[in-house]
């Protein structure tokens, strides 16, 4: 788990993150950590029975595949790749697209990125986290329509968008959420509790955050902001999906995923033996398909998921 994190932690500034600051969060941190145990020993646990089963896997041309999305619209699968080093402005990133059947559409669909990540897409325009700015990209033309530079950024990284049209994005080292309303980019949230906010998805009523430095599964409600604790123990957290009411699936980075409910955790998948990442991925509804960027694999996988 060290090992792997200090390779991500080219993306999330670990080396930055100083024992004395680790020290001040420490309490906050076990405090929640307790307040999660509490509430899970009240609860009820009950067998899950998910699995994922391999259905295709692209080719190994992809460079550094940090995060995937699927557009209804086009029926492709959009993936963000960095190309290099994830803190790196060296242009060399870019978004490729796919097909439902794991076929490349175009490598290099939009090019001229530095080190792209998280994606949201809303009325045709897909939003991409790249660093220090938040990029919008015309999906009919292809294009670069705006690059949004947030001065206090360290390390953006996913975003997620509600119904009418809000684009919230995390940045893992300031360990901020930004939230992107009618042209401008505010700060959203910079809770002491968040220690490295990663992947975060927006809801009818409230935000769901995954903290990659903690484990910890937050809900964040949109009025008020407060944390509430939904789940532990989901180590190096990157993506989260909801698959229905109440229940979810989480990707961490290492190589892992989860599948959520009010009543349990349960790992569904583990590629860590074969050294393959599990990044930011995506859940197709309507296809029970999960879509798994490898990051260091250079390639995305899918996996059909059952639930019984």
């Amino acid at each position: 788990m060290k090992s792997a994190f200090k390779n991500k932690k080219q993306l999330f500034i670990i080396n930055k993150t100083s024992t004395s600051i680790i020290m001040k969060k420490y309490l906050s941190v076990l405090s929640i950590v307790l307040i999660f145990g509490c509430t899970q020993t009240q609860q009820q646990k009950k067998n899950v029975d998910v699995t994922a089963t391999l259905k295709w896997q692209t080719d190994t041309v992809l460079k550094v595949p940090e995060s995937v999305i699927y557009n209804p619209e086009d029926k492709f699968i959009y993936v963000s790749n960095i190309n290099g080093k994830a803190d790196s402005t060296d242009g060399n990133g870019f978004i490729s697209r796919l097909n439902l059947d794991g076929k490349i559409s175009e490598l290099e669909w939009v090019k001229g990125l530095d080190a792209p990540k998280g994606m949201g897409i809303y009325k045709g325009k897909l939003y991409v986290t790249d660093i220090h700015k938040l990029v919008i990209i015309d999906i009919a033309t292809a294009s670069i329509e705006k690059s949004i530079v947030i001065d206090s950024a360290e390390f953006l990284n996913d975003v997620t968008i509600d119904a009418k049209g809000d684009v919230y994005f995390t940045d893992s080292g300031a360990k901020r959420i930004h939230l992107y309303k009618d042209g401008t980019v505010t700060l959203w949230t910079k809770d002491p509790l968040l220690i490295m906010p990663n992947g975060i998805l927006a809801l009818e009523n409230s935000l769901r955050i995954i903290d990659m430095g903690t484990g910890l599964f937050y809900d964040a409600d949109y009025s008020t902001k407060k944390l509430t604790g939904v789940a532990d123990t989901i180590p190096g957290g990157d993506g989260v999906m909801q698959i229905s009411k109440n229940e979810y699936i989480i990707s961490c980075w290492p190589g892992e995923v989860y599948y959520v409910n009010e009543a349990a955790v349960k790992k569904i998948l583990d590629t860590k033996a074969a050294k393959l990442n599990a990044a930011d991925a995506w859940y197709i509804d309507g296809e029970n398909l999960l879509v798994v960027p490898t990051f260091y694999g250079n390639s995305v996988m899918a996996y059909t998921i059952t639930k019984e």
